[in-house]
């Protein structure tokens, strides 16, 4: 049985911040002893219903009758298929050159979609001439609703940064096809493509050389944020189904997109309009072939949920169902008092940011 430890955070503000250790539906299969989800309180789901500044200033060159429908804060979808994506959109390059003490270099994974991962290496293991002491392997997958969003993005390249520097190890960021150009399962396929790509450097005949030398395939963990959450959890129990050469330690969920098309509670239906807002972009950009809608499977992790907020709910349902599924292992839910959906990525100079990275720090070499 699952051991639960919670460990709640109060602040000026009110969210909620979860990291487990442990997992998940399909508990029996994860390969690993520790997974971590986190999850925060007062969300993007209200954002959803309020267009951002961002949103604002991204006018289209093409007129409004070209239009055929808007989705702020994420995209527009004109007549022609043309989409335009609101946010996300800002990269910054790979850099050999240190920063902050860590290299960084592109390699593409999957030439067929040309699709890359974005590597993170503290510069010290470069100028090792051997490689006896190898370091811990962070496979992290980006959030953006599945629509936005890239290992490429600042916000994703200053935080693997930081994490890289901080707990010394090999950090591997995947890209994905995004909808509604491609719809569900297309992320989660190139994110299994992308996992298979790199443990296939487990036997130390890989196509990277930094991955060869520096990742120790006993030390594998998996991360990822939002959607990136979602498909970070998918991954770990197919993982599990199908025994890759590689020890899977743990899973980092933060603030994932769980989700449940009914509403739980009083407190679901007084979000109703953020709720149909969150149906509505699964159901029409993001996976608009689905028979279930957003009780997807995909979607949908959860038989029972449990807190306020309504992915906050989600994510707390599905550290309880864990701890009563039988699967052996301790789970850990750090939760923060009101901070706002990747409130760590989006405001990394905020009070609580730290407190999020020390703990995440842990997950990885505790």
């Amino acid at each position: 049985m699952a051991m639960l430890r919670r460990i709640v955070f109060t602040s000026s503000l009110r969210s909620h911040l979860l990291f487990i250790r442990h997992f998940i539906p399909s508990y029996q299969s994860l390969p690993f002893s520790t997974t971590a989800v986190i999850i925060a309180g007062r969300h993007y789901l209200r954002r959803l219903s309020t267009p951002t500044d961002t949103t604002v200033r991204c006018i289209s060159s093409q007129t409004s009758s070209d239009l055929v429908s808007e989705h702020p804060p994420f995209v527009r979808i004109y007549k022609d298929g043309r989409v335009e994506r609101l946010a996300g959109t800002e990269t910054i390059p790979a850099s050999l050159t240190p920063q902050n003490g860590v290299v960084s270099k592109d390699v593409v994974y999957s030439p067929g979609h040309n699709l890359s991962v974005r590597l993170f290496l503290p510069h010290k293991s470069t100028e090792l001439t051997t490689c006896s002491n190898k370091l811990s392997l962070l496979i992290y997958i980006h959030g953006g609703a599945w629509l936005i969003g890239s290992p490429f993005s600042p916000i994703y390249h200053n935080f693997l940064t930081e994490v890289v520097k901080t707990a010394n190890c090999l950090a591997v960021s995947i890209q994905y096809r995004l909808a509604p150009e491609n719809p569900i399962p297309a992320a989660y396929e190139d994110s299994w493509s992308a996992i298979q790509w790199i443990i296939s450097h487990s036997n130390g005949s890989g196509p990277v050389d930094w991955i060869n030398k520096h990742a120790d395939f006993n030390r594998v963990f998996l991360a990822g944020d939002s959607a990136g959450g979602n498909m970070a959890n998918h991954m770990a129990i197919r993982a599990g189904k199908e025994k890759l050469n590689a020890r899977i330690k743990g899973t980092a969920i933060v603030h994932p997109a769980f989700w449940v098309k009914e509403p739980i509670d009083e407190l679901d239906l007084q979000d109703g309009e953020a709720r149909r807002r969150v149906a509505e972009v699964w159901e029409k950009l993001v996976s608009p072939n689905s028979v279930d809608g957003a009780d997807d499977p995909w979607f949908n992790v959860l038989v029972a949920v449990a807190g306020r907020d309504v992915f906050v709910r989600q994510g707390l349902g599905y550290a309880e169902k864990l701890k009563k599924s039988g699967w052996r292992g301790d789970v850990e839910v750090m939760e923060e008092e009101d901070e706002d959906h990747c409130f760590h990525l989006l405001n990394p100079c905020s009070e609580n940011a730290p407190r999020f990275m020390t703990k995440f720090v842990e997950f990885i070499t505790g």
